[in-house]
């Protein structure tokens, strides 16, 4: 998540992902994926009487939704390896002293790794492909939002949705959200991945308090969708398996 946020908010500033979007528009990438979603979210805002925060809104909720099978795999697939876990690392500390130095010692160790994972019904890969999946389309959405000319003429709420918050409050519920999103899911996290669930939301709200606030919609309305999935398919469930195991 880490690097989709980097590569979205680094391609904000070339020219040619600021140049808006239109039918005319050359390019696979454009053509086939940010002007199908400029479209939609021009043709829902005109449903709701020319909303287009409604519009960010509701396309956002419809393609979470969309997305929501791909997800469930890819949190099923987490959950499966975080249970994994103390078995992994117990042959990395079996391999420990040899596998850097010893190439057979590696080769042992990722045929154990294997075997493990085999034995247990789990792909190591199963979690990446929906996630090469769901990037694709939420990035697109984004550069939607962004290159789409009518959004930034109106207006929603107390804001402008072409310009920064005037109150700061959506970044921060931005960030705030995001933080709260990966604290449901930072048991299955390690150690070092953890420190992002710090460093997100950093990023989201200093981004957000110089981009558009339709973005800013856009990640809070995201966030809600997430935390709340994640409470339902996580959460719930870490606890059943607490209670199962105490009882």
């Amino acid at each position: 998540m880490l690097l989709s946020i980097i590569m979205i908010l680094s391609a904000c500033g070339s020219s040619g992902n600021s140049v808006p979007i239109t039918a005319e528009t050359e390019g696979i990438w454009n053509h086939f994926f940010v002007y199908p979603l400029s479209w939609l979210i021009i043709q829902v805002a005109e449903f709701f009487y020319g909303s287009y925060g409604l519009s960010i809104i509701v396309v956002t909720i419809a393609l979470r939704l969309l997305l929501l099978p791909l997800m469930l795999k890819q949190q099923k697939s987490s959950r499966a390896m975080q249970e994994l876990r103390p078995e992994m690392e117990a042959l990395q500390q079996k391999y420990k002293d040899a596998s850097s130095k010893d190439p057979k010692k590696q080769q042992e160790m990722q045929k154990e790794l294997m075997t493990l994972y085999k034995s247990q019904g789990v792909n190591p890969m199963a979690g990446c492909l929906p996630l090469f999946v769901q990037l694709p389309v939420l990035m697109a959405f984004y550069f939607a939002i962004m290159r789409t000319e009518e959004i930034a003429r109106h207006t929603f709420l107390w804001f402008d949705l072409g310009q920064p918050d005037p109150l700061y409050l959506l970044p921060f519920i931005a960030g705030a959200t995001t933080f709260l999103q990966m604290k449901l899911t930072s048991a299955q996290l390690n150690d070092q991945m953890k420190i992002i669930m710090y460093i997100m939301p950093v990023m989201i709200i200093v981004a957000g308090l110089s981009l558009p606030s339709a973005l800013s919609l856009y990640w809070v309305v995201g966030n809600v969708f997430m935390i709340i999935q994640t409470y339902f398919t996580v959460t719930r469930a870490e606890k059943k398996t607490s209670l199962i195991s105490r009882s």
